[in-house]
């Protein structure tokens, strides 16, 4: 059962996954319809999943689905992955890639490997006070107060 994502509670379990680039605008209204038909219909062990999604600055697609409806089981998360990966076939992105770092300078986005990140914070290209996006946050709450951060509050930090 799709919903407004505004309607999940704080403890609705998060997926964010970020693409490489930005999606266009015809793109982003394409995924909306396809996000959509797949939350509408997305269930565990035949019920419904009560379930939300949004995309955020053109370029993270963000599931959340509210647990204390049903829970997502190993075959419905197994359904959304392969959906995820139809859709890096369709547009052509990388959204799985958990290796891969995204951070903002101003209103600029970067998507760097974690090897090329390292490399920027050690040549001072980004510092603690660059805002990255910690996108292994597991709960709406976290995700509101968490998910984009200055680099010191972030897992990243150990980079510094």
């Amino acid at each position: 059962m799709l919903v407004d994502f505004k309607e999940l509670p704080g403890s609705s379990r998060i997926w964010i996954y970020p693409s490489n680039r930005n999606f266009t605008q015809e793109e982003q209204e394409e995924l909306k319809v396809r996000l959509s038909s797949f939350l509408e219909e997305w269930t565990a062990h035949g019920k419904s999943l009560k379930a939300a999604f949004e995309i955020k600055y053109n370029r993270f697609i963000v599931i959340g689905l509210d647990q204390e409806v049903a829970s997502a089981s190993g075959c419905s998360i197994d359904a959304s992955v392969r959906f995820i990966q139809e859709l890096q076939r369709i547009y052509e992105v990388d959204l799985l890639d958990k290796m891969n770092v995204t951070f903002r300078q101003g209103q600029y986005f970067a998507h760097k490997d974690l090897k090329e990140f390292k490399q920027l914070v050690k040549s001072k290209s980004v510092s603690a006070k660059t805002i990255v996006f910690n996108n292994l946050v597991n709960t709406k709450e976290e995700y509101e107060e968490y998910w984009e951060v200055p680099m010191t509050e972030s897992w990243h930090s150990r980079f510094l």
